[in-house]
């Protein structure tokens, strides 16, 4: 028994008539705003010679920036090929910026922009380190290998602190100056929540992320 020819005409009819392939889930958002009924105060620093009669600025909007990010991400969600750097500065007398969010792996670059000696250490679990006292014009680096917090200071200038907290997955975010923020390329599913600043945390919340879509999640912390 001889099988019939089919010529490309036909083919081409059984191809387009066949079943259709599911198509890949879309990646979504979650955006909102975080508010703030306390904002931690920024230390004064000591009034050297120069500075005796002069007023003082407090920078505070640095503070104001909170972090949000997912409590559990995706599986396999993170796969980064190329080490990441960041910096923070030491300029007038301050860590800028105030709060850094970082993912595991990443290199922080301390450079000292004052006409002062600076120095930058930490004794947290995540990241224990020294860098010792070094000049303007200088700079030194920390790679942050564990997700976690680390709280950053100078042992010369007492007031001086700031925050690193290291994640080991991209879905995060810092707010901007007025609390808003937005999480990218996020899977869909459901995921719980958190929303981060000095000194304090929201309970996780959850937030389900539609195929292709955003959804909206306000914090207030206190």
């Amino acid at each position: 028994m001889t099988r019939p020819i089919l010529f490309p005409a036909v083919l081409a009819v059984l191809v387009l008539a066949g079943p259709s392939l599911p198509q890949a889930a879309r990646n979504g958002t979650v955006r909102g705003r975080v508010e703030l009924r306390h904002v931690a105060a920024a230390p004064e620093p000591r009034p050297s010679v120069a500075d005796l009669g002069a007023p003082v600025a407090l920078e505070l909007s640095d503070r104001l920036r909170s972090v949000v990010y997912l409590d559990t991400a995706p599986r396999g969600a993170f796969e980064q090929s190329d080490p990441a750097h960041a910096t923070m500065d030491q300029r007038h007398e301050t860590f800028v910026p105030h709060v850094l969010a970082i993912t595991t792996g990443t290199t922080v670059d301390f450079p000292n922009s004052d006409r002062i000696y600076h120095n930058v250490f930490s004794l947290s679990r995540t990241k224990s380190f020294d860098l010792g006292r070094y000049a303007v014009g200088r700079s030194k680096s920390i790679r942050f290998e564990r997700p976690g917090i680390v709280r950053v200071f100078c042992d010369i200038h007492s007031h001086m602190s700031a925050f690193i907290l290291v994640f080991n997955h991209p879905y995060f975010a810092m707010t901007d100056a007025e609390g808003r923020y937005h999480i990218d390329n996020i899977p869909p599913g459901t995921y719980n929540v958190v929303a981060w600043n000095e000194g304090l945390a929201s309970e996780p919340r959850a937030a389900v992320v539609p195929d292709g879509g955003s959804t909206e999640l306000d914090f207030l912390l206190r």
